[in-house]
């Protein structure tokens, strides 16, 4: 299911122009029988938002534990800017690396300020950027105040702020936007998108697809332990081949017109009622199609398939007769 243009660890053309600082050859990791994790290679590179995604048991926070040191490999070696995890060189690079976990734990008793000097000390970077990071992520008006009265965006967003300590060269984000408000969202995607332009590497899972579908650079889908697909959204659309989706609304009275020119196409589903209508039709057929019916459209909308689409499934879609 891999691209040709790939390697095998994944690398795109694209993407091996910049330096890989995540790299993943034939990992595993066995619990007895159970293969939580069986045979990935994956590359990340500098500046790139990596995606993984994959149903609960996948094998995504095995393998987020595994790079970050915490789980042994059973089998297979994982590099971390440059650094074998396990080794010396990797204890010592663990300072380089940010990590936002999906159930983030805090001391209550610790103000912000304090909580993000805590983790600063543990990580060894310098305290007086604590006050800066709090600014950053709108948690200075609650510097001085007890994690215990933060809500859980704002838990969230000091977070971050903690993942961010150090300047770190690669970012482990865990389904980061839970507990974000809209608003809060836009601007901690707006603070990764700086870190992707400073070369940072991204690595992020999340359960919202559709989020991910518009941040990413490339995912893998994992499924019992193996990547399943990898690729950029769009090469994986392709690769699929799933329909597009064509939400048009039709001159009054054209319907008709639009059955017996669409006898043509039989590729081609219609649905809807009154005036709304939705036709899936392979990508080679849409200009075919669009051109067919354009003295027939009052409006159209061309809707590429979902990440739910493409990995999850979607329902069949059937014609109107």
């Amino acid at each position: 299911m891999t691209n040709p243009r790939e390697s095998a660890s994944g690398a795109t053309d694209a993407a091996g122009a910049s330096r890989a600082t995540v790299v993943l050859r034939d990992v595993a990791r066995h619990y007895g029988a159970v293969h939580a994790v069986d045979g990935v290679s994956l590359q990340m590179h500098a500046g790139e938002m990596f995606g993984l995604i994959g149903h609960n048991g996948a094998g995504k926070s095995t393998l987020f534990r595994m790079m970050l040191g915490l789980v042994p490999a059973s089998r297979g070696t994982i590099e971390i800017d440059g650094a074998a995890v396990g080794t010396a060189a990797f204890r010592a690079a663990r300072g380089r690396i940010g990590y936002l976990p999906e159930n983030l734990v805090l001391y209550d008793n610790l103000n912000g300020l304090e909580t993000l000097r805590f983790f600063a000390r543990l990580k060894g970077a310098d305290a007086q950027d604590c006050p800066a990071l709090l600014e950053r992520f709108g948690l200075a008006h609650a510097a001085q105040r007890p994690v215990r009265e933060y809500s859980k965006g704002m838990r969230q967003r000091l977070g971050f702020a903690q993942a961010l300590l150090g300047a770190p060269r690669v970012l482990f984000l865990d389904e980061p936007s839970n507990g974000l408000d809209p608003l809060a969202l836009r601007d901690v995607h707006a603070i990764l998108r700086e870190q992707k332009e400073a070369g940072v590497t991204i690595v992020i899972t999340s359960h919202i697809l559709s989020e991910l579908q518009e941040r990413v650079d490339r995912l893998a889908l994992l499924a019992n332990g193996r990547v399943q697909a990898m690729g950029t959204v769009d090469a994986l659309r392709g690769r699929h081949k799933l329909p597009l989706q064509l939400r048009v609304r039709i001159v009054p009275g054209t319907l008709p017109v639009i059955r017996r020119r669409l006898e043509s196409l039989p590729e081609v589903g219609l649905r809807g009622t009154g005036l709304e209508f939705r036709l899936d039709c392979p990508r080679e057929t849409k200009m075919t199609l669009v051109g067919l019916l354009a003295d027939c459209i009052d409006d159209l909308r061309i809707d590429e398939p979902t990440l739910e689409d493409v990995f999850f499934g979607a329902e069949p879609r059937h014609a109107v007769h």
